[in-house]
């Protein structure tokens, strides 16, 4: 098994169960089996290789070792554990991340100064807070289980981001070591499928998109409403590095005609030639991977691109990326390949809410409203999402020149 094989469970649902017994039961297996998921992506990495932050978009794996935990303590073992003494008192500045509800906050860019608590110091952290939460979920009444279960939900679902923020982070690191060492000499880029008609045609319909029921969802997947989609053909199949290269081969980075004006202007002054972590050797095009440096296989999803050079790339193939809503009806058809698991893929629609979105009470209402400005939406999930962390309404959303996650496209084609 691999490091990316992740074998974690989808957090319960209050509905699931019927007594408390039970569901105090599940949220502590789901609960240490997501916290003991963390912990594994973190096993390889030596506490050097946890310090480090090698760009303010990134953070180190020993923040978000202790960010995530302190998740936990801010909104629940503070609020519905009587009698809890956080771990440190510092500890709250340190690793909040933007919860301005929550308090004051140390420097997202300075993260990387904090050598001091160390990764072992943190792994104490985290032991003190598992073991306070599984005592609250041992301890509580059935009515506190009902209350506190969809705020466990949350917790584990924002650290299943975290976990996958994890190996983006660290790939970004070593990729800046002149060395380039691996995360996992045995890790490999999954494999993709392509066979048959290549075009998945969606007539033109309203369908209902977003996500409604029960189950577990973050409050910008709501409300589901109707939305017009097609006519309008998806690829079936995620675009391929060879066709990439074929892009490139043809000047696709120097054609200023291809681009938006602000992805030119990306693209020129950070001169970009190639997507991210590709680097050419020897008159061989090579790309960092968490296995180390790696051929390109010419036959994989291309990988670490920004919006801006999906864009182009579109515009080059004469197609279009798709919508959001187009790629969630395609998706929901089971007809698309590789909609999950290999790489997120961009669309060419803006972050904003939905109709009559509303974003919950509180300090957790800063998860996900205060960002719907001035970043796109990618749909699917990657390599580095944790099993259990995809759905059909999941929305991710980068600002359009960020490239270090793992980001790819299929296209859209209106003729």
């Amino acid at each position: 098994m691999t490091p990316l094989a992740s074998a974690t469970a989808r957090p319960p649902h209050p509905s699931q169960f019927s007594d408390s017994g039970s569901l105090a039961q599940n949220l502590a297996e789901a609960y240490l089996t997501i916290r003991g998921e963390t912990e594994r992506r973190a096993a390889p990495l030596s506490p050097e290789d946890q310090q480090i932050q090698s760009m303010t978009d990134a953070s180190p794996t020993k923040w978000h070792r202790a960010h995530t935990t302190w998740f936990f303590e801010q909104f629940l073992l503070t609020e519905h554990s009587p009698g809890y003494k956080p771990f440190h008192p510092d500890y709250a500045f340190l690793f909040n991340s933007y919860y301005v509800s929550a308090g004051q906050r140390h420097a997202r860019h300075r993260r990387g100064d904090i050598t001091r608590p160390s990764a072992e110091e943190v792994t104490a952290y985290r032991r003190y807070v598992d073991a306070a939460m599984v005592a609250l979920f041992r301890q509580a009444s059935a009515e506190k289980l009902e209350t506190i279960s969809p705020l466990v939900e949350v917790g584990l679902n924002h650290e299943q981001q975290h976990q996958e923020l994890m190996f983006t982070d660290i790939l970004h690191a070593f990729a800046q070591n002149p060395v380039l060492p691996a995360y996992d000499q045995a890790w490999r880029f999954p494999a993709s499928s392509r066979s048959g008609d290549q075009w998945l045609a969606l007539a033109e319909g309203i369908h209902t998109v977003g996500h409604s029921g029960g189950s577990f969802h973050f409050d910008n997947e709501t409300p589901a409403h109707r939305a017009l989609v097609g006519p309008v053909k998806i690829g079936r199949s995620l675009v391929t590095n060879s066709e990439w290269l074929a892009f490139m081969q043809d000047g696709g980075y120097r054609t200023a005609t291809l681009w938006l004006m602000d992805g030119f202007t990306s693209a020129q002054s950070e001169g970009w030639q190639a997507p991210g972590y590709w680097r050419e050797v020897d008159r061989e095009w090579q790309v960092m991977t968490l296995a180390g440096l790696q051929p390109v296989d010419p036959t994989a999803p291309v990988c670490h691109v920004s919006y801006y050079e999906a864009d182009a790339f579109a515009r080059w193939a004469g197609k279009h990326l798709p919508t959001e809503m187009e790629w969630e009806v395609a998706a929901r058809s089971g007809e698309l390949y590789d909609a999950f698991g290999i790489v997120w893929q961009w669309t060419r629609s803006a972050y904003s809410p939905y109709p009559g979105y509303r974003a919950v009470e509180g300090a957790l209402g800063e998860y996900n409203g205060k960002f719907m400005i001035n970043q796109l939406v990618l749909r699917g999930s990657s390599l580095a999402t944790p099993s259990g962390h995809s759905r059909f309404s999941y929305r991710n959303f980068f600002y359009p020149h960020q490239r270090w996650q793992f980001s790819g496209l299929r296209l859209a084609d209106y003729d």
